[in-house]
Order: C-alpha cells, then sequence, then structure tokens
C-alpha cells in the first residue's frame, strides 16, 4: 500500500503499520479503508471477496484520483469518527459502572 501513492501516504501507511492494532490511528486508518473498500457490503460470493482483502484495498487506492492531501483528509475526518465514538462507548460504561 505504501507505493501506492506519494510521500505523504507512504509517510502514513509506514507509520500506521507500525502501531498496535488498537492505536487510535491504526483504528482510523482502517475505519478509513472500510469505507472506502466497501467492506461491509462485502460478501464471499463477489468478486472482490475473491481477490481478498490486500488486492482490493491496494486496487481501491489505485483507482482513487484522490491526492496525499485528499487521502490524509479522509484519515482525519476517520480519526474524529473513531475518536468521537470511543468517546461514547466510553460515556457509556461510565454510567454503567
Amino acid at each position: 500500500m505504501k507505493k501506492l501513492k506519494g510521500d505523504d501516504w507512504r509517510s502514513l501507511t509506514e507509520r500506521v503499520a507500525a502501531l498496535p492494532e488498537t492505536d487510535e490511528d491504526a483504528l482510523a486508518f482502517s475505519h478509513m479503508m472500510i469505507k472506502l473498500c466497501d467492506c461491509l457490503n462485502c460478501d464471499l460470493g463477489s468478486y472482490k471477496a475473491a481477490l481478498g482483502c490486500s488486492a482490493c484495498s491496494q486496487r481501491t487506492i489505485n483507482a482513487l484520483r484522490d491526492t496525499d492531501k485528499q487521502l490524509l483528509r479522509r484519515f482525519d475526518k476517520s480519526k474524529k469518527e473513531v475518536l468521537s465514538y470511543l468517546d461514547e462507548i466510553e460515556g457509556v460504561q461510565q454510567k454503567a459502572a
């Protein structure tokens, strides 16, 4: 994935790849890719599923005409959504305790 776009994209993918999967940035990157690849609508009988997630994500990024800057904005938006969700569930857990 890191070689599919420019330097900013490469930096982001390398940084996120080094993080634990529970890190907020790793969650945000996964969230962004799930939305871009439309993973929630993928089913086992589809062509996309037959390709596999790695190939699908690479094809999706290659097909996007987004610049690195636009992709980083997408990442920032996903990060805000993830942080908002984490804050929300933290509040629910505190009320339950």
